[in-house]
């Protein structure tokens, strides 16, 4: 039977606190809370909570032996479907997904899935409690890429250190493959390294679950951007498949007045300027502008973060503003209330017109427009309809503009025999399997923005495809 407690909540830094540092917003559970936490696990004998998950860990194994304090078998069952645990139990939207689906959540608050996954796997990486992926027939994965081809020795080119490519590349190299990981940027992670902050999610975390990659054999290859140096075509030269997990990392604007004035940024620069070339810390080479009124655009993770990094960089007020409601908001219900808390503006029902500009060519004002919901459109939201004669000017110097993206044309440019969707994304079939011989592909090259978990989840279909094809 479950023990009757609480949902065990995590330590964290104040507010006042925390917006003064990029360092991590919440701590980990200590081992009693995490043995309380998954005391609370019905362990159901038809754990609806697996089915939410896109990589398929199995949740109420791992949970036990948490409860069990057998920590080590724990990450192995984790491990043996997720090759990124310390960073899915930190940024994944537990809330829609396994969470989402807990039979506790039905009339209380859902066993904390994510909270339990990070706790084993950063006990995991202390020295004195190193643990490997659990392979054996209670907890490995039963129809995966590494069921599918032992010891194989074909080579596999994988197109982007991203979560999907990772995914890919060490469930490959599990199954024997020869697997060689091509990165354009200088630093390995992809969206893990320059998407999202340190305070979300620390960059030592990423390089410790790649370390692991390396160390099992995965080969990687940086400042390698496929598409200038060497083609898809090239790469089929020397490589039995290709899988291209390059991302959607190509900004998207509104194409309003203004979006050229100086302050103007797409999330991804600012972001990245950030997080890869850590512009926040003192004396680094890589300028950013720190404004005092910063107005960032959207709704979702991405303008969260941007956003939470104004604020943490000294801005005196900064805006958020979305053209639809709260309850729309596509962002993680964590980062929403952390946001709130660390005295974020939510301007709810409002959408920009254009920017206004001083005499030097800078940011000075935002026009922007009130919104009222209308009926539901193709997402199933609703729609913001333009509230007539609601327009007014907002000062701000800085503006973040986090309204999506899109996928980079460089390898769809150069591939020309590769069919792409007209907005550039990659067509695959449930597989990963393009039209292209040789060639799969996934993640947000494939799908358009969605979350780490779900372009991981993509990566592993893609391995267990290219494996069982390369092995018949």
């Amino acid at each position: 039977m479950a023990e009757k407690t609480v949902r065990q909540k995590k330590p964290e830094q104040t507010p006042q606190t925390r917006r003064t540092n990029f360092l991590e917003v919440a701590g980990n559970y200590s081992p009693e809370q995490a043995r309380l936490e998954a005391g609370r696990c019905l362990q159901c004998k038809n754990p609806v909570c697996v089915s939410g998950c896109p990589v398929g860990v199995k949740i109420p194994q791992f949970i036990q032996q948490i409860k069990d304090g057998a920590l080590a078998r724990a990450y192995e069952i984790i491990r043996a479907d997720n090759y990124l645990p310390a960073v899915c139990g930190r940024v994944c939207p537990q809330e829609t997904q396994c969470e989402g689906r807990c039979v506790l959540g039905k009339k209380g608050e859902p066993v904390a899935v994510g909270n339990l996954e990070r706790f084993a796997a950063d006990w995991a990486a202390l020295p004195h409690n190193a643990a490997t992926p659990c392979r054996d027939a209670a907890c490995s994965v039963s129809t995966g890429a590494a069921d599918a081809a032992p010891q194989s020795a074909a080579k596999i080119a994988v197109v982007g250190s991203g979560p999907s490519g990772l995914t890919c590349a060490a469930e490959l190299n599990a199954a024997g493959f020869d697997v060689t990981v091509f990165e354009a940027l200088h630093e390995l992670g992809g969206v893990l390294a320059y998407g999202i902050p340190e305070f979300r999610l620390p960059k030592e975390i990423v390089r410790r679950e790649i370390k692991s990659l390396s160390a099992a054999g995965v080969r990687f290859e940086t400042n390698a951007v496929i598409g200038k140096i060497q083609t898809i075509a090239d790469l089929l030269q020397n490589f039995a498949a290709v899988y291209i997990a390059s991302g959607a990392g190509f900004p998207s604007f509104m194409n309003i007045a203004g979006e050229d004035l100086n302050g103007v940024y797409s999330a991804n620069e600012y972001l990245t300027r950030l997080n890869l070339m850590k512009a926040y810390q003192p004396g680094a080479d890589t300028p950013i502008l720190k404004g005092q009124n910063v107005a960032v655009i959207g709704g979702g993770n991405v303008a969260l973060d941007a956003a939470r990094s104004a604020l943490r960089l000294g801005a005196a007020q900064v805006y958020l503003i979305y053209r639809r409601s709260r309850a729309e908001m596509p962002a993680r219900r964590e980062e929403i209330l952390h946001a709130e808390e660390e005295g974020l503006r939510f301007l709810f029902l409002h959408n920009p017109l254009r920017y206004l500009g001083d005499e030097k060519g800078f940011v000075q004002k935002a026009l922007l427009q009130k919104m009222t919901l209308g009926e539901p459109d193709a997402s199933g939201r609703r729609r913001p309809v333009p509230e007539l004669g609601s327009e007014y000017e907002l000062a701000v110097d800085t503006v973040i503009v986090a309204v999506g993206t899109q996928a980079n044309p460089i390898i769809k440019d150069t591939t020309p025999d590769l069919p792409t969707d007209k907005r550039g994304y990659i067509i695959i079939d449930e597989n990963g399997r393009t039209a292209k011989k040789g060639v799969w592909a996934g993640g947000d090259i494939a799908s358009g923005a969605a979350t780490v978990i779900l372009a991981m989840g993509a990566g592993k279909r893609a391995a267990r495809s290219i494996a069982s094809t390369l092995t018949i």
